[in-house]
């Protein structure tokens, strides 16, 4: 539990409220603070994984701690961007606002409690499905796109159109989103179907 790379998914689940405090508090000083501390818990995913491999330090509670920390960031950021549901830029009616958000959102989380379900249920049959390429390639996307509607109001000024932009591309991670899995699912069901004995009909 004290190895180094435990300690950096221990921080990641303690920066979760000091982002949503920060997101909560009005002004663009607490939106900035909210971004980085953002960033920096999503960096330290990719941080803990790195010093488990280097310094030949896994263990099973950052197995099992490492991914639960990745949703709880992402859910909460999810969660408090559809709550806010405010897109002036786009000039659309109030509701559209927050379905822009809301629907890529639960796509989103309800995938990653599916796959996390599936994840446990393997792995009392000893049974591991390894994370794609294309998994990855929609977890860098979605957390890009996050963070860039966390500084949306602040950016839009500076970069016109680059809300589009990061809606655009939380679209996109809800659409790997459903291609990976189905993917996971597909190979789940693999090890659960029936094997035949040899010299079975």
């Amino acid at each position: 539990m004290y190895r180094l790379p435990n300690a950096i998914t221990i921080l990641r689940v303690v920066l979760v409220p000091v982002f949503a405090i920060a997101f909560a508090l009005p002004g663009n000083t607490w939106r900035m603070v909210a971004f980085v501390v953002f960033c920096i818990a999503g960096l330290s995913d990719a941080l803990d994984g790195l010093a488990a491999r280097k310094l030949n330090a896994g263990s099973d509670f950052g197995r099992m701690l490492d991914p639960i920390a990745d949703k709880v960031l992402v859910a909460v950021a999810l969660m408090m961007l559809v709550a806010e549901g405010n897109i002036e830029q786009f000039n659309l009616e109030p509701g559209l606002h927050s379905l822009l958000k809301l629907v890529p959102a639960l796509i989103i989380l309800s995938r990653e409690i599916l796959v996390s379900g599936l994840r446990e249920f393997l792995a009392g049959a000893r049974v591991t499905i390894r994370v794609t390429a294309v998994a990855k390639l929609k977890t860098t996307i979605q957390m890009i796109a996050i963070g860039a509607m966390i500084l949306g109001p602040i950016a839009d000024k500076f970069v016109p159109g680059s809300a589009y932009l990061a809606y655009a591309a939380l679209w996109i991670a809800a659409a790997l989103t459903v291609y990976t899995g189905v993917v996971y699912f597909n190979e789940g069901m693999k090890h659960l179907a029936p094997q035949r004995a040899p010299g079975d009909a």
